[in-house]
């Protein structure tokens, strides 16, 4: 199995544990009074990973070489990634859930950052291909999540804005 495939494999599986908490997140939530906002752009994410993940398989070269900065780069974030889950703990979903009431989360990453999660995901999308000289497939997906995230986080701020003592914008 190459390293392409091998970090492939790896990353699926952390998405699907990924998923499957967030989806008994999101029941939890939704049963506290929660409601979820911008359901229309989940299918285009989980596309949008689906196909890198894919890209990455399909044109690493076999025995290629592994670029060991990118890769390094790649391994660095991903304790960013537990930190920020492991603060939103159970409110941690990969929709955009509101409980009405609950204050904003600003311990942890979002103590810094607005969006920790998202610098994170921005940071894979663009490494993990490189790593493995793809740096097409950097390219293609890093201008596609940049366009999913600018409309998802017009989203979100405006479903927190009340949360934040602001107007919901129009």
């Amino acid at each position: 199995m190459s390293a392409a495939a091998i970090a492939v494999f790896l990353v699926a599986l952390e998405r699907l544990a990924e998923v499957a908490w967030s989806a008994r997140n999101t029941k939890a939530l939704l049963a506290r009074g929660g409601h979820e906002v911008g359901r229309a752009h989940y299918p285009l994410f989980f596309a949008l990973h689906a196909g890198w993940l894919l890209a990455i398989l399909l044109a690493a070269p076999a025995g290629g070489v592994v670029n060991g900065l990118a890769l390094a780069i790649f391994i660095a974030v991903q304790p960013l990634r537990l930190w920020v889950l492991m603060t939103l703990g159970p409110r941690w979903t990969t929709g955009i859930l509101v409980l009405p009431g609950a204050p904003l989360v600003r311990a942890g990453p979002y103590k810094y950052v607005r969006h920790p999660n998202y610098m994170v995901v921005i940071c894979e999308i663009a490494t993990l291909p490189i790593a493995f000289g793809e740096w097409w497939v950097s390219f293609i997906f890093t201008v596609l999540n940049a366009i999913l995230l600018a409309w998802r986080i017009k989203m979100e701020e405006g479903a927190l804005a009340p949360s934040r003592g602001l107007a919901r914008p129009s």
